[in-house]
């Protein structure tokens, strides 16, 4: 009897120089021993400046858990950009992501992103997660915010008749508010599920700075689980208000690294030693963003400081840490771009 290692050895003969995942992946582009990749299945305009882009992974994604992110690549005038977006669909279906048109990775994805296109990924990550145990829970947030929620509450509510949620989502217009028509279905067919649309081009912002506007859209808030996504602003006040109300717990997820107010570097002229180009940068700007208005080409991820999809090494000079204000550097240092300033002079390896 012919063994599978003799199989793969005459594969391996007869392809060469190509490898048989080589071939697989001409058959099927989600197939790659070189980077885990995934093919676009549909593409739903939510908005008219979102979409969710629906996608299915090739061998090695991992299944994610509801409220999770992860690093998509894109190719963009032939340079690969990675950035990182919650995960909106139910925890261990097929994933999605839903992207506002915001930005040069996004506004590709939005307006040219078509079915059978090929994404570059990397595995789930991120602690923004269901409790263990369950708990009635508040869910506030604010534009985008609510994609990492989304997939919370499509994960609990039909799963458990004990769900106990109340959502409150700020959008600027009826029009704008994500998953409205979804969210609305859900709540009339789980009793577990309420939502509250709050409309800032109506009434305002949602005032957090004191506790009675929440108190008369959810009167038991401070018992519940807390869980918060949106603007940094947006968040600031609702951490603000759960401390001095001693709530229950409030977690938290950012789309923006958490710079500490105030802290900005020296500036200085910065080169960028393989694109031979030499800008100012002034001190309270991420060398990344430098960089791309530049017209560089720099290695990008999470942009928050997470996932070091940023590091690049220091030829010279030294940065400052934009979260909190630390001025290091030493030749060969691997530097995080996206939350390092110049702190003078500097050159990087970019």
């Amino acid at each position: 009897m012919v063994g599978p290692s003799l199989f793969s050895r005459l594969a391996s003969t007869l392809l060469h120089p190509l490898a048989p995942q080589d071939v697989l992946s001409l058959l099927d582009p989600v197939h790659s021993s070189r980077q885990l990749r995934g093919v676009v299945t549909s593409v739903t305009r939510e908005t008219p400046g979102t979409a969710t882009i629906a996608f299915r992974p090739g061998p090695g994604w991992r299944a994610h858990d509801a409220g999770q992110w992860a690093r998509i690549g894109v190719d963009v005038d032939g340079v690969r950009q990675w950035r990182s977006y919650s995960l909106s669909a139910p925890a261990g279906a097929d994933p999605e992501i839903t992207v506002s048109d915001i930005g040069l990775v996004s506004g590709t994805l939005v307006r040219r992103t078509k079915p059978g296109d090929v994404l570059f990924l990397d595995v789930p990550e991120g602690d923004f997660t269901l409790p263990d145990e369950p708990r009635a829970l508040l869910m506030l947030t604010a534009g985008s915010g609510l994609t990492p929620v989304m997939s919370m509450i499509r994960t609990l509510v039909p799963a458990r008749a004990d769900a106990d949620v109340v959502l409150i989502h700020s959008s600027r217009t009826p029009e704008d508010a994500l998953f409205r028509e979804e969210l609305a279905e859900l709540a009339d067919q789980f009793p577990g599920l309420r939502v509250v649309h709050h409309h800032t081009a109506e009434t305002g912002r949602l005032d957090l700075s004191s506790p009675a506007q929440l108190e008369g859209l959810c009167p038991d808030w401070r018992e519940r689980a807390g869980y918060a996504c949106g603007p940094a602003g947006f968040l600031d006040d609702a951490e603000a208000l759960w401390r001095r109300e001693a709530a229950a717990d409030l977690t938290i997820e950012r789309f923006q690294a958490d710079f500490a107010p105030g802290v900005a570097g020296a500036g200085g002229r910065v080169v960028f030693e393989h694109a031979d180009v030499e800008v100012d940068a002034p001190g309270d700007v991420p060398l990344l963003v430098v960089a791309e208005e530049a017209g560089v080409a720099a290695p990008a991820g999470c942009r928050m400081g997470i996932c070091h999809a940023c590091l690049t090494p220091l030829r010279s000079g030294r940065v400052t840490d934009l979260r909190t204000g630390q001025v290091h550097g030493e030749p060969g240092e691997l530097v995080q771009t996206c939350v390092s300033a110049a702190a003078g002079p500097l050159s990087l390896s970019l």
